[in-house]
């Protein structure tokens, strides 16, 4: 009797310890399967996030210098019309991030600073000058820096950046949403991600 009890219970050890081994191999399979399924899905999203705008202006350019001494004073200028095509990308290929499978965590590093890109298209009407003071090359370099750094003043007034960055969010939550709805949580600089709202929150 204190044989078949003694089978009994080493019969049972070993199917116990069988489906234990079963279950934790099954466990770190759904792991393995969920953190590719995660890595998919930031290789989806890791593309340009592009948000575009256009802006027109026009300029009056005046140069003046002084010759012969200060007996005269030598003077050019033009009217210029400027139409600018501008982009707002975020290049999320660059996202840095870290999958913690052991905790079921996706943590979001770093994500890349936005690039603006400025492309002016510009044309030059009533353009006059001294035959003392004749345009070079570098007025129309100068013409040229001058009216990005005017448009990028523009653009930092605009709601060209809180579009992009709106835009951001939009594919960021898209993490959130996949992580949720496998049991795993989502990180930001060491911030928990609670709802898409979090996000919003968030200084990017």
């Amino acid at each position: 009797m204190r044989k078949i009890l003694f089978g009994v219970i080493i019969t049972l050890i070993v199917l116990f310890t069988f489906k234990y081994c079963g279950e934790e191999k099954e466990d770190k399979i759904v792991l393995k399967e969920n953190s590719a399924l995660i890595q998919k899905q930031i290789k989806n999203v890791g593309k340009l996030v592009v948000t575009e705008g256009h802006f027109s202006e026009v300029f009056t350019y005046k140069n003046s210098k002084a010759v012969f001494g200060d007996l005269l004073e030598a003077e050019k200028k033009a009217v210029v019309i400027v139409n600018a095509d501008v982009t707002v990308a975020y290049d999320l290929s660059l996202i840095e991030y870290d999958i913690d499978e052991k905790n079921k965590i996706l943590r979001i590093k770093g994500i890349p600073k936005e690039e603006i890109k400025i492309n002016p298209d510009l044309e030059y009407y009533d353009v006059q000058a001294d035959f003392l003071n004749q345009f070079e090359a570098q007025d129309y370099n100068v013409i040229k820096e001058t009216v990005k750094k005017t448009l990028m003043k523009k653009i930092e007034a605009s709601d060209l950046k809180s579009n992009a960055q709106n835009r951001l969010i939009s594919e960021l939550s898209k993490f959130f949403i996949l992580t949720n709805s496998l049991g795993w949580s989502l990180e930001y600089n060491q911030t928990p991600i609670e709802s898409i709202g979090t996000l919003n929150d968030l200084r990017l």
